[in-house]
């Protein structure tokens, strides 16, 4: 690495930083995804179990456990709180725009590499993602990487012409393999299957050329799987197989039945990421159209790759039942290259930044000009808005006391200010100016956005539950939910460490049954929404102690003699 490329990785390294880690802990985690995994990472450190995944001290399947040592060791070095919850997608954003430079200017020059991690930088949902404590951004990391080395690998051993690549093919191959693993590691096989069927498309646009031969991909398994076994095989010689094989069969699950809550359009992912991913999603259709040949065929061949995963992640996903946002998430790195791509002919006047591509930038643009600049003006008028909404619950979550002003327009009308001059600039041949305007503009654009919204929108959601819970901390008492799904009890109480609960559902509904209706030794408190508190009077021990913002709070005082 010169020292151009030493300064341009430095540069993303410093901008990352500035953009991805400030005011991360600045509102609470949000139920489910943020609080889950948050609260399995604080029972991890409180247990010392680093292979098996729990969450109320139950053993929790779903997920393994890579992401969950990197929040433990956010947690145990800068303490039990959201911006530790949030550090490791904080750190992982600023990694790739590391790597997507580096890997730009491998496959092309500093200037493509420069456009590419700037591309990625200023498209909202990756922006996004890299400021929240979700898994995503890690797994959809090592997937990329993993099929990135494969690449090279392939590359190595065709020889392609015009590229360095130091290191023999076992080695990429190797690597590649490695990252699956570590993707495995992070959320599940989907990381395999995904690289697999990738592997599978591009085999099929050969002709059946066997271009990776049988021992090769064998080799290729095997260093994901020697990955893998660092958590599997440590997992089932300690506690046997039982843990493995309910986490392997809701891998199955999850692609077969949707989760409650996650049923979704077939065109969900579509909408998604056009809209999601503004503005690089405009650039990107356009590279699904002619383009201009590549100076050379390894460049050809990346695109190539690239347009095969980006379909093979969302035709998967739209497949699968679940609907989900990040579900698609993997689809940022093809997209924002092939964004990139179309920016580099755009730039080197190859091709023309048509009308159609202006009008779909104000389009798109405009839902989120148009969602900020009214939302202010519905929180000043909520009263109105109230009488007109079905649901009990929302109903009272707008009664939440939000101060609503009209400088809340802020990122409204700096978003469309935006677009106005870099359209403009771009028109007028100032490409350059107009592009770096919009690919920096909108990360400052989503930060006046977290800045002015977030909160608001937190406390009118869930913020009345969550500081109940945060008063409970340290309460020697049992704390529950009902009639709705949750684990801020267990996070914001910081439950503590009393014993590992069986498996299974019928144990969770015997300790749900304790508390409802057992000798308990301690008071109970419990929280449910409005719609929801009959369930509860049929319990006829609780009294409720108080309402807010559609949730509903009751205490059960503990058993005497």
């Amino acid at each position: 690495m010169n020292s151009k490329q030493l300064q341009y990785s430095l540069f993303f390294l410093v901008l990352g930083a500035l953009f991805f880690i400030p005011f991360n802990g600045g509102v609470h985690l949000f139920d489910w995804d943020e609080i889950n995994f948050a609260e399995i990472s604080r029972e991890m450190l409180l247990t010392q179990n680093f292979t098996r995944v729990y969450i109320d001290f139950a053993p929790f399947w779903e997920k393994p456990p890579l992401f969950f040592w990197l929040q433990t060791a956010a947690m145990n070095a800068v303490g039990v709180n959201e911006f530790a919850a949030r550090l490791p997608n904080a750190i992982v954003g600023i990694a790739t725009l590391v790597v997507l430079f580096n890997i730009g200017r491998t496959l092309y020059d500093n200037r493509f590499g420069f456009i590419w991690a700037g591309v990625y930088f200023g498209t909202i949902l990756p922006f996004l993602y890299s400021k929240s404590g979700i898994i995503d951004p890690w797994f959809n990391f090592f997937i990329f990487l993993g099929i990135y080395y494969f690449i090279l690998f392939y590359w190595k051993k065709d020889r392609f012409g015009h590229i360095k690549l130091p290191f023999n093919q076992w080695t990429y191959l190797f690597i590649g393999g490695f990252f699956i693993g570590l993707a495995i590691l992070t959320k599940g096989q989907v990381a395999y299957l995904i690289a697999s069927i990738t592997f599978f498309v591009y085999w099929v646009d050969q002709r059946f050329r066997f271009y990776v031969n049988v021992p090769e991909f064998l080799f290729f398994t095997l260093a994901a799987t020697l990955v893998t076994l660092g958590w599997y095989g440590i997992e089932t010689w300690k506690n046997g197989p039982w843990f493995i094989n309910e986490f392997n069969k809701y891998q199955y699950r999850l692609f077969s039945t949707p989760d409650a809550g996650h049923r979704g359009f077939p065109g969900y992912h579509f909408i998604v990421l056009l809209v999601g991913c503004f503005p690089a999603s405009i650039f990107t259709i356009r590279n699904f159209w002619r383009m201009p040949n590549e100076q050379y065929a390894y460049q050809a061949d990346f695109k190539k790759w690239m347009k095969y995963l980006f379909w093979v992640v969302l035709i998967l996903f739209t497949i699968v039942k679940s609907k989900i946002v990040h579900y698609s998430s993997m689809c940022y790195f093809p997209l924002t290259f092939l964004a990139a791509n179309t920016i580099w002919h755009l730039m080197n006047e190859k091709i023309a930044f048509k009308p159609w591509m202006r009008n779909l930038l104000y389009t798109v643009g405009g839902l989120f000009v148009f969602a900020t600049v009214t939302l202010p003006f519905i929180g000043m008028n909520v009263e109105s808005i109230i009488p007109l909404i079905n649901d009990p619950f929302a109903q009272a979550n707008l009664e939440a006391d939000v101060n609503w002003t009209v400088w809340q327009i802020i990122p409204g009308i700096f978003l469309l200010a935006l677009m106005i001059f870099s359209v403009s600039q771009i028109m007028k041949d100032k490409k350059q100016v107009g592009l770096m305007a919009l690919f920096g503009g909108v990360p400052v654009f989503v930060m006046l956005t977290l800045f002015f919204y977030i909160g608001r929108i937190e406390s009118i959601s869930q913020r009345a539950a969550v500081e109940f819970f945060e008063s409970l901390e340290g309460k020697d008492a049992y704390v529950m939910t009902m009639g709705y799904k949750s684990y801020a009890h267990l996070f914001y109480t910081k439950k503590p460490y009393e014993k590992i609960y069986p498996s299974g559902k019928e144990a969770k509904e015997e300790r749900k049954r304790f508390m409802l209706t057992g000798p308990v030794d301690k008071d109970v408190y419990l929280v449910t929404k409005i719609h929801k508190t009959d369930e509860v009077k049929q319990y006829s021990k609780f009294e409720e102690i108080g309402r807010k913002n559609g949730f509903v709070f009751y205490k059960r005082p503990k058993q005497t003699e």
